[in-house]
């Protein structure tokens, strides 16, 4: 039965990696700039959320409506971090090998995004200048930290997941 579960959990996680992967080089065909919206990001983390949440969900259906708190975890996480590495590995292949001047404008786009929002909420022109000097020097799309990016998603997602599975696990009265 466990296998079972990886196994599901797994077929889920790369249902989920392709269809980011397929926002995202919609997103590059159609308008780079989107990469960087933040609607685009809610939209993502409802996606990748929703993914782990039916993993989970249909990993309880295997086991006839009960499930342990490791098993509900397992599964949210499997699928959702095969999801990410999936999505972040066309992110690096798109940004950093196939069109690294794509990273370059988007980078320039970002820092002004951030300035703009900045100037809205009446930060002084000090710390506007350190924020640019701070993103300037650093390049979001490489590879280096696309990696970081993805440790820190996926932690993000563990503490979900923990919540998920804390909601999902039922255990079995039967077995008690």
């Amino acid at each position: 039965m466990e296998q079972q579960l990886k196994s599901s959990a797994i077929n889920y996680g790369i249902y989920l990696g392709l269809s980011l992967a397929l926002i995202s080089v919609l997103i590059y065909v159609i308008n780079a700039e989107y990469a960087i919206a933040w609607w685009i990001g809610i939209i993502m983390l409802l996606l990748i959320l929703a993914f782990g949440i039916v993993s989970t969900a249909k990993s309880k259906d295997f086991l006839n409506g009960f499930i342990s708190f490791k098993q509900a975890f397992s599964s949210f996480f499997i699928t959702v971090a095969i999801g990410v590495i999936i999505n972040t590995g066309i992110g690096i292949l798109i940004y950093g090998v196939i069109d690294t001047e794509a990273a370059v404008f988007l980078q320039e786009k970002g820092i002004e995004n951030t300035v703009s929002m900045m100037e809205r909420f009446g930060a002084p022109q000090s710390e506007i200048d350190k924020t640019i000097d701070s993103m300037s020097g650093e390049n979001s799309f490489s590879i280096m930290n696309q990696l970081k990016a993805i440790a820190y998603q996926l932690v993000f997602y563990a503490v979900i997941g923990l919540i998920v599975a804390a909601f999902m696990k039922k255990k079995n009265p039967d077995l008690a």
